[in-house]
């Protein structure tokens, strides 16, 4: 097995597609075509996670957080990023980041931190917009069921004008080459015009290039004309946070000691207590401050998330108790779920869950 295959395991688990513009998600060092020997599972990769790597002979990284998170312009030894870069090439580890692309599933970060809490009901707190495109091209009459077929085949699903196999619909066209142009239709070489027809299929973005190749590889023209647009939707199965509902209602200060103990977390700082019953609360794994009036408008009584500044417990507004339990111990879980998923998928190479702790914060 080489890493590329991993590779394919995790991107089906969390399309890097879905992470968001701003991080740095993928294989940030070393060869997908690299044989494995073993994975060590992390949230963050620094470097003794690379010298434990190195001890139980994984040659892969899979890290929550990438350790790269802007440009390298040079390779000196001065900063932890640059000599943990450093080691893991020299000792040819790999590193890929799953980071915002597992935050963004349905089945990611903050679906872990619902289940720990025991919340049903759960929905995506803030849907991503934009995730699923269109695609428009041209094929011959006498083509169009093969290439539809083939962008079935690669994730396609259609919502063309091809009704009851008529074609006489105001999809059908002629296609008239330039002059010089070398349409073929059938052996090479053969050129004659043929009724061509309009056909449009959808599919998720993170399948475009598989969807590219598919028409490119089923298609007859030398070059094939195609448009893809973006659509406008709220994808309820892909997007940050996520909200569900306790069994039955319990009061404030006892749920945010629930929460205290079950995530393990030295203190939870949260806004002013409103003397009502807690059943409805929103997660947002990490830096989450953006949420908060997502979370308003959605009804929760609660919103567990890290990294608040001072002023933004204002934003409570009694309208909510925001919760702040550390940016490590709202995500700690996720390397559970990680290491679950790939020993489900990969049965016969070690996978291991890194003896290191990784977090930067101490309390008292």
């Amino acid at each position: 097995m080489q890493i590329k295959d991993v590779i394919h395991h995790l991107e089906a688990l969390a399309p890097t597609a879905y992470a968001e513009e701003f991080d740095n998600v993928g294989l940030l060092v070393g060869s997908p075509q690299t044989n494995l020997t073993g994975i060590l599972v992390t949230l963050d990769t620094l470097e003794n996670i690379v010298d434990e790597a190195i001890e139980k002979n994984c040659n892969l990284i899979v890290s929550f957080h990438p350790i790269v998170f802007k440009g390298l312009k040079r390779f000196t030894g001065a900063t932890y990023v640059e000599r943990t870069v450093m080691k893991a090439i020299k000792h040819d580890i790999a590193i890929y980041a799953i980071h915002t692309a597992l935050d963004n599933s349905v089945v990611g970060v903050n679906d872990m931190m619902c289940e720990q809490l025991g919340l049903s009901n759960r929905k995506i707190l803030i849907p991503q917009n934009g995730t699923i495109k269109k695609l428009t091209t041209y094929v011959p009459v006498s083509e169009y069921n093969f290439v539809l077929e083939k962008l079935f085949e690669a994730g396609a699903g259609s919502i063309g004008n091809y009704e009851n196999c008529s074609f006489s619909s105001k999809g059908i066209g002629t296609f008239k080459p330039q002059e010089n142009a070398n349409p073929s239709i059938g052996k090479i070489g053969e050129t004659h015009h043929e009724e061509e027809m309009q056909l449009q299929v959808t599919f998720p973005k993170h399948n475009q290039k598989l969807i590219l190749q598919a028409l490119f590889n089923a298609h007859s023209y030398e070059e094939v004309a195609y448009e893809i647009i973006t659509l406008e939707n709220k994808n309820q199965h892909i997007g940050i946070g996520m909200i569900g509902e306790l069994t039955k209602p319990i009061d404030e200060l006892t749920f945010l000691k629930k929460v205290k103990e079950t995530f393990k977390t030295g203190c939870v700082r949260h806004s002013k207590l409103r003397n009502q019953p807690v059943q409805k609360v929103a997660v947002l794994g990490g830096s989450g401050s953006f949420a908060i009036p997502n979370a308003i408008s959605a009804g929760a009584d609660v919103f567990i998330t890290a990294d608040l500044k001072y002023h933004q417990f204002y934003e409570a507004e009694n309208k909510i108790i925001i919760a702040d339990i550390g940016h490590y111990e709202s995500e700690q879980y996720t390397k559970k779920l990680i290491l679950t998923y790939l020993r489900k998928k990969i049965s016969n190479f070690a996978i291991i869950l890194a003896d290191n702790k990784t977090n930067p914060i101490q309390y008292l």
